[in-house]
């Protein structure tokens, strides 16, 4: 009896909670970063509250096992999925604005108030199975064969609910109007069930919870609740939080919690003073004199917003430049407000790694620019992967990767440096002032920093260097540090950058470097 009603209702409530917990790692990743210790809090927390549901669900079962209470559950357990996103967002927007200036308490306490609203709904969510099973169990020889296709049905909707809103929701309706879509299509199954199973009557005094979520989703929640000035367009794709900010005809990109510019534009300046300029100085380690016509080819992993693209097409107007990005929105957001439309630019839309170790070119300069801590992709840091690059390179290639840093806190340079280092024959460090950036330079060939100078010194007599070219090498010359020493080398089987990254974060906040900023 209502084998199919039980059966929907678990695969509905499977679906709805692995589409929460992606959904909740957009919300929160949104302000707190994505980092491995951001996710870890999430399924962490998640699984808690589904190991109180699960255990919950069957000790409701056993004392009120009614086909009413299990779906006036499920009716819930949906219906407060649409107040998590409402009654977030002050906690939101509180953190956001802690996260800009830095308050690490403020930004603990927000954090974890987030997780807390997620209780309820994932507790109530977690009751399905078990709640289940007692009621579709009616020959206890078939106990087996009932809870495993129970379960079975419950994973099947979890499998899909994984998908769903990375792929389908969020880039369509962005991350809040995401939960009101997840909790609609929860409530309206369990309201199916009330119906099938306890008549209309009951079913109907429930129909105001469709209806609120509705309202909530067309009128009472807007798409997004970064409140920056000079905000000119936001949005989400499949993988970031994206905003487009105007501040004095400067446009800045800013993606997911908001720290920093992943790109700049301005229609007649070209010197940002941050790391994008340095890519430009890579050729000049190799020996003197190094003619700027000699830089036919540039690899961008990391094109992002194409800062660093425009650059070297105006410093090498006969450099053809491949920029890989992963985001798709992305290269979109660069061509309508970033003018990423150089002609000799061809944007591959692709993994990283993936789209460099494909290439059938071979590359004057391959820029790295997909780290930025806490987010660094492991598999852009291990020695696979520079063998990837040094194989892209051609004779006289360089290398250059943007690294980030604390005031004092250097491992991660000296991590990356030093497995660079086992790939390459010699190694550079610069720290470009004012930033937490420091570039990495590796080449090719063995060099040695005498040849920057002497390339200085021909770049300066040479009546048609681009001015932004000469304060490039001028300010990797004059910054240059002591390169690190080979420590541990990061490879494909064991690359520890979390707990470098996560270290750095924690160490950063607690020491009252990040106050000192203020």
């Amino acid at each position: 009896m209502h084998r199919k009603t039980i059966l929907l209702a678990v695969f509905f409530s499977g679906m709805t909670s692995l589409s929460l917990e992606m959904a909740a790692s957009r919300l929160v990743g949104n302000y707190f970063g994505a980092s491995n210790l951001v996710w870890a809090s999430i399924i962490g927390l998640i699984l808690i509250y589904l190991t109180v549901g699960n255990w919950l669900g069957g000790f409701w079962a056993d004392r009120f096992p009614s086909f009413r209470v299990f779906f006036q559950i499920l009716l819930w357990g949906g219906f407060t999925i649409c107040l998590i996103p409402l009654v977030g967002r002050p906690v939101l927007i509180f953190s956001a604005n802690a996260f800009d200036q830095l308050q690490m308490g403020v930004l603990m306490g927000s954090f974890i108030a987030v997780l807390i609203l997620f209780l309820i709904p994932v507790i109530l969510l977690g009751t399905a199975s078990p709640f289940a099973i007692r009621l579709a169990i009616h020959d206890a020889r078939r106990a087996g064969s009932v809870s495993g296709m129970l379960y079975a049905v419950s994973t099947l909707g979890a499998f899909i609910g994984t998908f769903l809103p990375v792929l389908v929701l969020i880039p369509t309706i962005g991350t809040f109007r995401t939960f009101a879509a997840i909790a609609g299509m929860m409530v309206l199954v369990a309201l199916l069930g009330l119906w099938r199973t306890a008549g209309a009557r009951l079913a109907a005094a429930y129909l105001w919870m469709p209806v609120v979520i509705a309202l909530l989703f067309g009128l009472g929640v807007r798409g997004f609740d970064k409140a920056s000035p000079g905000l000119v367009e936001e949005g989400e794709s499949a993988y970031n939080y994206w905003q487009v900010i105007e501040q004095n005809g400067y446009y800045f990109l800013r993606m997911n919690e908001g720290q920093g510019m992943h790109s700049v534009y301005h229609p007649t300046e070209l010197n940002y003073y941050g790391p994008w300029e340095q890519v430009l100085a890579a050729p000049y380690f190799n020996p003197a004199p190094y003619d700027p016509n000699q830089v036919k080819s540039l690899a961008i992993v990391g094109l992002a917003a194409g800062t660093t693209a425009r650059q070297a097409a105006s410093v090498y107007p006969n450099i053809q430049i491949d920029g890989i990005e992963i985001d798709p929105e992305i290269v979109e957001v660069g061509r309508r407000y970033f003018d990423m439309n150089q002609p000799n630019l061809n944007v591959i839309v692709q993994d990283g790694r993936w789209g460099l170790a494909h290439s059938s070119r071979h590359y004057d300069i391959i820029s790295v620019d997909a780290y930025r801590p806490p987010y660094i992709p492991w598999h852009l840091t291990t020695q696979e992967f520079f063998e990837i690059a040094r194989d892209h390179l051609a004779e006289n290639g360089v290398l250059v990767i943007n690294v980030g840093r604390t005031i004092n806190d250097r491992r991660l340079i000296n991590a990356i440096g030093g497995t660079i280092a086992a790939v390459f024959p010699t190694v550079y460090v610069m720290d470009v002032p004012g930033t937490f950036n420091s570039i990495i330079y590796a080449t090719l060939r063995p060099t040695s920093a005498a040849n920057l100078e002497a390339n200085l010194a021909y770049l300066k007599s040479r009546p048609a260097t681009h001015p932004l070219l000469l304060y490039a090498v001028q300010t990797a010359h004059d910054h240059l540090r002591p390169t690190p020493a080979p420590e541990q080398v990061f490879t494909d089987d064991l690359a520890p950058i979390e707990w470098i990254t996560n270290s750095m974060i924690l160490d950063f906040f607690l020491s009252g470097d990040a106050e000192k900023l203020q």
